[in-house]
C-alpha cells in the first residue's frame, strides 16, 4: 500500500516523488532496540529510514564503545581480523585513487579517526578531513597531526580545491543529501574524481538476512541506495558514474553482524559461508556486491 512520509520529510530527496511503499519493518538491533520502517520511493527506488532522528537526537544512536567506525583500540579476534582487512583495504583504496584520478589534493569527508588520511598523507598526498564526531576529530589531529574540521568547515573551503574527494560509508548517514552533494561538486576540481562507498540493499546478503541485515543499521543509516537510485540522485548534481568497484570483504563482516542480529550470537563459519555466497551471487547479478564504491566525475 502506498503512503506518504512523515511531516518532516514529505518528498524523496532524490527525485522529489511523494509516493512510498513499505520496504521493511525492523529494529535498531545494534543499540536502542527501537522500531523503524524503511520506506521505498515508488518513482526512483530510494530507501528511506522512517522516522529519522533530529540532528540533536541523532548523536545518541552512536554512543557505543562497539561502534567500530570510531574505534581506536580494541581486543579480540574480531578486531584483529578487522585490523588485518583494514590494512588491505587501505592499500586497495589508494591504488584505486591513483588509477582514476590525477593530482594530490585529497579531502576525506567523514574521515573518522583519520587512519585513511594518515595513510595517504604518508604517500605523497596533501590531505584534509571533515568529521562530525568531536572525539574522532581530536584523535585524528592529535595522533596523526592531521587537519580535520567539523562539517561546517565545508562552506569555508575554496571552490574546486580538491583533486580527490572520498566518502567511505558516509553518505548514508547524511540527513541532507543534496546539500552534501552540492558541497562535493563545488569543492571538486573540474577534472577531479570522487569515490563514494555505500552498502547495497540488493546484495545477496541483504536479501538473505532481510530485516536483520546489519548494513541497514537504522537509524544511523538514514538512506539506503541501489545503483539506480544513486544514479538518479547524483545526476541532479552534474555527476556521473564512470565505474563501480566491489568491496568484497564487506560481505563477510556484514554477514557476521547480521548473524548476531538474527540468532543472538556471531558465527564465523556461517558468516564466511554467506559472505562467499554473496560475492558469488554478485559476479552473476550486475555487480550487486554487499558494498560498492562509486567512482564519479563531473558531467560539465
Amino acid at each position: 500500500m502506498e503512503h506518504q512520509l512523515s511531516d518532516t520529510l514529505l518528498q524523496c530527496p532524490s527525485c522529489s516523488g511523494n509516493n512510498f511503499v513499505t520496504h521493511l519493518e525492523l529494529d535498531d538491533y545494534f543499540l536502542s532496540q527501537e522500531h523503524f520502517t524503511i520506506s521505498k520511493c515508488t518513482k526512483c527506488g530510494l530507501l528511506i529510514t522512517v522516522p529519522q532522528p533530529s540532528e540533536t537526537d541523532l548523536g545518541k544512536y552512536y554512543k557505543s564503545s562497539e561502534y567500530i567506525s570510531h574505534a581506536t583500540k580494541n581486543t579480540g579476534i574480531e578486531f584483529w581480523l578487522y585490523d588485518q582487512v583494514r590494512k588491505i583495504t587501505l592499500s586497495s583504496k589508494l591504488k584505486l585513487i591513483k588509477k582514476y584520478s590525477i593530482g594530490k589534493r585529497l579531502l576525506d569527508i567523514g574521515c573518522a579517526t583519520g587512519v585513511f588520511l594518515d595513510y595517504c598523507g604518508k604517500r605523497g598526498f596533501i590531505v584534509q578531513g571533515i568529521e562530525p564526531n568531536q572525539n574522532a576529530r581530536h584523535y585524528a589531529n592529535k595522533q596523526f597531526g592531521l587537519t580535520v574540521n567539523d562539517v561546517s568547515h565545508l562552506t569555508e573551503l575554496p571552490y574546486k580545491s580538491f583533486d580527490v574527494i572520498t566518502m567511505w560509508h558516509v553518505l548514508e548517514h547524511v540527513s541532507d543529501l543534496n546539500e552534501r552533494l552540492v558541497h562535493l561538486n563545488n569543492l571538486l576540481a573540474d577534472e577531479g574524481t570522487a569515490f563514494i562507498a555505500l552498502p547495497n540493499p540488493l546484495s545477496y546478503d541483504a536479501l538473505h538476512y532481510k530485516n536483520h541485515w546489519a548494513a541497514y543499521d537504522v537509524p544511523r543509516h538514514l538512506y539506503h541506495f541501489t545503483q539506480q537510485s544513486f544514479s538518479t540522485l547524483i545526476a541532479k548534481h552534474n555527476l556521473k558514474i564512470i565505474e563501480i568497484v566491489p568491496m568484497v570483504f564487506d560481505a563477510y563482516y556484514i554477514s557476521l553482524q547480521s548473524e548476531k542480529y538474527r540468532n543472538g550470537s556471531k558465527s564465523f563459519l556461517k558468516a564466511l559461508y554467506q559472505g562467499f555466497r554473496s560475492n558469488q551471487y554478485a559476479k552473476a547479478n550486475g555487480k550487486n556486491y554487499s558494498s560498492l564504491i562509486y567512482i564519479l566525475k563531473k558531467t560539465k
